[in-house]
């Protein structure tokens, strides 16, 4: 988001961009749309393996207490300089990072995608999960390292949320789950699609289901193969998964419960933007599952190819999708779920006006400028400065 902000505003107002040296600088680089570009050096302590992995949440709790040092110096150093508002994105490690209790001098945005989930939500059971056993259990209450991380990174991340000025979040649903989590009150500045790389192309339409997202249990994967289960041998088009970051044990869950289940399942792992335009064009219909997804980038790209889409009724993808009009929005319930992906990829009429829908709710109303401007206005409110 940051990169799309910064390469449409840099014409408006003037950036100067500090990082820490562990980020991945050429990945949605910004660096050619920033003043100045101060990189700080910093790198995570080494993890151990069994029989000394419980030394790894002191050296965790070590990294915290670094980065916050530093975060102070970050924030001297930018006080001096004088700007009008400090823009702070979350941070790999902290979430919140400490620059936001640090800085007192000159009003901050922290941009909350989304809470550490970790800290505030269970995390869908697995066959692969290890039963933790009393003594496990015991040793775990009582290991003060366990305590003394986790302890610091909720007490920290809560601490330095509230010192911020203003919280933005990607969508009303997030708005809600930050207000319940901490005491703020957040204000949406929804994402958006590059129209100019993801539209259109006249290809043939294959059958086969398409889904994007980390091979991780919150991504819902495998309720879409319990879902495809549900309808009858020869309605079950193959399933195709793209993703970014692959759980090796989710994938080997993945692999057997789409064996045992009758369904065809393929996964692509690191593919091209232009890989993935092509299966959003190709495919006959994306399916979204994702578990309380904050706003969810996938359905809107979709959309912005004209391809039809499924997701479940919940989260992000009740702002994005409008039902049967850009879109189609069914209950977590594996039933109903496979019942209305058989009508629709059994009605290539209505998938097609879905498509041409969704392309023109995504023009309308989630291009990148749109959310751009929305943000620069914000940033006039904020400061009282047109640039």
């Amino acid at each position: 988001m940051m990169f799309e902000h910064l390469q449409r505003l840099a014409n408006r107002h003037e950036f100067h961009v500090y990082t820490y040296s562990d980020a991945n600088h050429d990945f949605c680089d910004i660096r050619p749309f920033a003043r100045t570009h101060q990189i700080t050096p910093f790198k995570t302590g080494k993890l151990y393996n069994s029989p000394f992995g419980r030394i790894n949440n002191l050296i965790r709790w070590l990294d915290l207490g670094r980065l916050r040092n530093l975060d102070r110096r970050m924030a001297v150093d930018i006080e001096k300089k004088g700007f009008d508002l400090v823009w702070v994105h979350p941070s790999k490690i902290q979430n919140s990072p400490a620059l936001l209790h640090f800085t007192k001098n000159i009003p901050t945005i922290f941009y909350c995608q989304e809470p550490l989930r970790i800290l505030y939500e269970k995390m869908p059971a697995r066959p692969y999960d290890r039963p933790e056993s009393r003594l496990r259990t015991m040793i775990n209450f009582i290991d003060p390292f366990y305590n003394l991380f986790f302890n610091t990174l909720k007490k920290n991340d809560l601490m330095n949320i509230v010192s911020a000025n203003h919280i933005l979040v990607n969508s009303n649903f997030m708005r809600s789950i930050v207000a319940q989590i901490y005491p703020v009150e957040p204000v949406t500045n929804y994402g958006g699609v590059n129209l100019d790389f993801f539209y259109p192309i006249d290809l043939p339409k294959d059958d086969y289901l398409f889904s994007v997202g980390s091979l991780t249990p919150l991504k819902g994967f495998d309720f879409i193969i319990r879902s495809l289960a549900t309808l009858p041998e020869s309605d079950r088009l193959p399933l195709f998964i793209a993703c970014n970051f692959v759980n090796p044990e989710e994938k080997a869950y993945l692999e057997q419960l789409a064996t045992v289940s009758g369904v065809e399942f393929r996964l692509k792992a690191g593919i091209s933007d232009e890989s993935l335009r092509e299966h959003y064009n190709r495919a006959r219909l994306t399916i979204c599952a994702s578990i309380r997804e904050p706003f969810g980038l996938v359905p809107i790209e979709a959309m912005a190819c004209g391809a039809a889409v499924l997701a479940v009724s919940e989260g992000g993808f009740l702002e994005t999708i409008e039902d049967q009009k850009t879109g189609v929005l069914a209950p977590r319930d594996e039933t109903i779920f496979g019942a209305t992906l058989r009508e629709l990829i059994g009605n290539k009429e209505k998938l097609n006006q879905l498509g041409k829908n969704g392309r023109q709710s995504v023009e309308q109303h989630w291009a990148w400028q749109h959310s751009a401007d929305r943000f620069a206005n914000l940033l006039v409110g904020f400061t009282g400065h047109m640039n």
